[in-house]
């Protein structure tokens, strides 16, 4: 079995080496000359120091723990940026005090039970994969807080798709559950998810539940909201489950209010989520630009034609570039369109017709292939794809070479989309400059909505060895601010965490902050289910 990285991305057998980083080094030293792309090695846990435990469990339920010094670091944090280099850096402050591993939902309703009566904070962790502080025990952790201790509760172990609804097309699945094994599980029903975030490999259903994730689909199934059929929460003051529908009217919906909770307000256990059959038919098309105004005309063409394509990412010329290697002045569309009903090619051809009327060209003709498996081929649109899943283990190859690499994400409605990219660019480059740094910012479209798209940009700089984690905040609060001021949300499918709190805080309407509380004030009335998040 490979190992999972205590204090990066994924597997330590898969980080970026040898070959491979090198080209990494050459691509950044030929985009930003003369930087220092010095490596530098992450620490042992042993070095760490870790504070020891401040809380036992009682007997009954010490069985389920692990003190052990790398499980707790690994659970420590998530895996954004400002994680990565704490970790390179050894600053891992605030482990939790012990991971605990519940083998079924009694025992998670035992450890509320018992954390609620200690004052122990109680830190939900699915896949650990959180880039906005979601699972970072911080305050909870600490010695001088409100808490006698903190444990890190891991659902690794709920990990069954227990019943499959053929008829119906749907599942009844365990909260603890990754990915792939996910897939595994359905696929003799024939059956998927069809969500596959960034993070799929290593994130579980009950994470993409409690923080409305985005997953594989460009439009109409964007977000895992839409694949609910009912969920199942575990909270100090009961169980929820809400009762299966394919649709009700009956008041607010109980699964709106834990969807996005992050944890906050109880432990999701299971879910009933509605599948899809697997497709067969699939095509796909890059589609180049010489101007990148008219590439997001075409773009906002085609979400609002009601063709629904599977993909439909629209990658600005930096971006294009940098991970698809087009060269281009007006970006790349990468277009997709599947089915496991009928063949896919007269929605392509409509789509095609759609994004030339403004200007947009096929340097390879369209790819239309009829398999229950997907054949990556040779075009931009399978290199982008292979690069985007290398994303994260390059991100942390360049982080320990100081390079300041990470990403921030919004939506906004079409018509300020233009204003939104340019404050957001022109203050990203401002703070690069600010904090003595050069750099690149990209722009790619993740999402489109018939009234919007999902801009999501990324962020390539320079920094200094022991200075990239204090030139990141100061960039972070820089677009964050440009965001809201530009009328963008905070957050598309990242979720709010401790990162986004602020920014949070001012975007939501005060009478729902208002009842958030009163919420979070009934179900967990000791607050001791992961402080410091939305509340």
């Amino acid at each position: 079995m490979k190992q999972r990285s205590w204090w990066g991305w994924g597997y330590t057998e898969d980080a970026v080496t040898g070959v491979e980083r090198e080209a990494l080094t050459k691509r950044v030293a030929a985009i930003l000359p003369g930087t220092d792309l010095t490596v530098h090695e992450p620490p042992s846990v042993e070095s760490l120091g870790l504070p020891e435990p401040r809380v036992a469990m009682p007997d009954s339920l010490a069985g389920l723990v692990s003190t052990d010094p790398t499980d707790r670091a690994a659970h420590a944090h998530g895996q954004a940026f400002r994680d990565v280099v704490r970790n390179l850096l050894g600053q891992v402050l605030n482990p939790p005090d012990l991971v605990v591993r519940p083998r079924n939902e009694a025992d998670i309703v035992d450890v509320l039970d018992w954390a609620s009566r200690a004052n122990v904070a109680v830190i939900p962790f699915g896949g650990g994969t959180s880039v906005v502080g979601g699972v970072e025990p911080r305050a909870a952790a600490s010695r001088s807080g409100d808490f006698a201790g903190a444990i890190s509760l891991d659902l690794g172990a709920l990990d069954q798709v227990l019943e499959i609804d053929r008829t119906s097309r749907a599942a009844r699945i365990q909260a603890g559950v990754f990915g792939p094994a996910l897939e595994d599980q359905l696929r003799g029903a024939d059956l998927s998810l069809r969500h596959f975030p960034q993070s799929f490999e290593f994130s579980t259903l009950g994470g993409w539940l409690a923080t409305r994730a985005g997953g594989h689909f460009a439009t109409l199934y964007t977000h895992i909201d839409d694949m609910v059929e009912s969920m199942r929460v575990v909270t100090p003051s009961g169980i929820s489950e809400s009762r299966r529908l394919p649709g009700s009217g009956a008041g607010p919906s109980p699964d709106r209010m834990f969807l996005g909770s992050e944890g906050t307000l109880g432990i999701i256990t299971e879910a009933w989520m509605r599948l899809q059959d697997r497709p067969r038919w699939r095509a796909t098309a890059s589609v180049h630009f010489d101007d990148y105004a008219a590439a997001v005309v075409a773009t906002r063409a085609i979400a609002q034609s009601g063709l629904y394509p599977t993909n439909c990412r629209l990658l600005d010329p930096a971006e294009a570039f940098l991970n698809a290697g087009a060269a281009t002045s007006g970006g790349v569309l990468v277009l997709g369109f599947e089915s496991a009903d009928h063949p896919t090619r007269p929605w392509m051809e409509r789509a095609l017709e759609l994004v030339a009327d403004h200007g947009g060209t096929l340097p390879e003709p369209p790819s239309y292939t009829e398999s229950a498996q997907h054949r990556p081929g040779t075009g931009a649109a399978d290199t982008w794809r292979s690069s985007f899943l290398r994303m994260p283990y390059q991100r942390d190859a360049l982080a320990a070479q100081s390079m300041i690499t990470e990403t921030f994400e919004t939506a906004c409605t079409w018509d300020k989309f233009d204003n939104l990219k340019t404050t957001v660019t022109e203050a990203a480059n401002e703070a690069i400059r600010s904090v003595g740094a050069t750099g690149v910012v990209t722009c790619r479209f993740t999402h489109v909505y018939p009234d919007g798209p999902a801009p999501y940009f990324g962020i390539y700089a320079a920094g200094r060895w022991g200075s990239t984690l204090a030139q990141w905040d100061d960039i972070k609060a820089a677009v964050s601010e440009a965001l809201s001021a530009a009328g963008g949300t905070i957050t598309h499918h990242h979720a709010v965490g401790r990162d986004h709190r602020p920014w949070y805080d001012s975007q939501r309407p005060d009478p729902f902050a208002h009842a958030l509380r009163a919420a979070k004030s009934a179900l967990d009335p000791a607050g001791i289910l992961n402080p410091g998040v939305l509340i």
